[in-house]
């Protein structure tokens, strides 16, 4: 099943969040934030290494004080993910962090005050080569806006993120990307559809406070499906009242799904019925906790009758079927040899994990190579 994604991206500008390429033809990142106390810097840190080990590309860190700004430095100092420095009103904070080492500021020009405070923060983006995120949310509209519009909208959404890229145009820095974020679906991807027609900065994108974890996931992957589809987003966050962990992912099972990034096991599982000839829920619950260390794309099917799972195995790189009295193991499509019940998912984590080893060391060998 290894075949290119049908989808054609907008073309965008590429700009670079420390280390990592966002628009252009980069792939498409994901990266969560931190939800600790920013001046508890051990509990900061654990949680960001927590998120780079999940497969994390970049992760955003909330600088609300000066108090967190020094904090920040002694982060940056024991991180090396790209951070984005999340900061609001105070264009001080924004240039402290600019010193230590920040890697992208979240901040919209237009809360900043007076210009001079607005070219401040742009030249120290500048001399840096910082970028810059405007961060566009229906819940903190301007009120000039929420009384033009009556209620948060797509339109107003994207009159608000012109405001913001209005101040950087006036000082020639393009060197920016956008979100405009809503709780609704709806007005989320109209919003983003219209700004992808106006702009050539990259999109980060994202359902705000989508919900908690079962409910989130499924309104995050609607609304950033429909958007990456349309080949819309550079790079995307998952919000949810969750552990972040989960944040990144369900952004790379949603890119996955999609065929637009590889990471890891992308397992073709059956919901289980009668036919089943063992417990299916069951032992994917066991293979997926067993192999999340896994981050080499992989295609594994698990098929619980022989109905469906033939046809299944023989597209995937590993797969599974059920039978009588024995079940088959495939390997490249071919069947390979019988597995009971008993010793199946421990058979079947190894021979991933062969494979996940050979893989290894073909691409190391083709690294190597040059």
């Amino acid at each position: 099943m290894h075949y290119e994604s049908p989808i054609k991206r907008r073309h965008s500008r590429q700009i670079m969040v420390g280390s990592v390429p966002v628009g252009g033809d980069a792939p498409i990142a994901v990266q969560s934030m931190t939800n600790t106390e920013t001046c508890d810097v051990e509990a900061t840190v654990a949680q960001i290494q927590r998120l780079q080990k999940a497969g994390a590309d970049i992760v955003r860190v909330s600088v609300p004080t000066m108090d967190a700004a020094e904090a920040f430095r002694e982060i940056r100092n024991q991180v090396n993910i790209p951070l984005v420095a999340d900061i609001h009103f105070d264009y001080k904070i924004a240039l402290q962090v600019a010193e230590y080492g920040v890697d992208c500021l979240r901040i919209n020009p237009g809360n900043i005050g007076r210009e001079d405070r607005v070219k401040a923060v742009v030249d120290a983006a500048r001399d840096r080569n910082i970028p810059i995120r405007i961060g566009v949310n229906a819940g903190s509209l301007e009120k000039d806006l929420q009384k033009k519009y009556g209620e948060p909208t797509p339109a107003a959404l994207v009159e608000s993120a012109m405001r913001h890229i209005d101040y950087l145009d006036r000082f020639d820095f393009q060197n920016y990307k956008v979100s405009l974020k809503a709780s609704d679906v709806f007005m989320t991807v109209a919003a983003y559809r219209e700004i992808a027609r106006q702009i050539e900065q990259p999109l980060h994108l994202g359902i705000t406070e989508a919900g908690g974890f079962r409910s989130g996931a499924v309104k995050s992957a609607i609304g950033l499906g429909m958007l990456l589809m349309d080949g819309i987003g550079d790079t995307i966050r998952v919000s949810l009242a969750a552990d972040p962990v989960e944040e990144i992912k369900v952004g790379f099972d949603i890119l996955k799904s999609l065929r637009l990034r590889a990471k890891g096991i992308n397992f073709i599982a059956c919901p289980s019925c009668s036919r089943q000839n063992f417990d299916v829920i069951k032992t994917m619950n066991e293979l997926e906790a067993r192999l999340e260390d896994v981050i080499t794309p992989l295609d594994v099917a698990v098929i619980g009758c022989v109905v469906n799972g033939p046809g299944e195995a023989k597209e995937a790189d590993l797969g599974l079927t059920g039978g009588t009295p024995n079940n088959l193991i495939y390997i490249d499509g071919k069947p390979d040899q019988k597995v009971t019940n008993e010793e199946l998912v421990e058979r079947f984590e190894r021979l991933i994990r062969e494979r996940v080893a050979e893989k290894e060391k073909q691409d190391s060998a083709v690294f190597a190579r040059g």
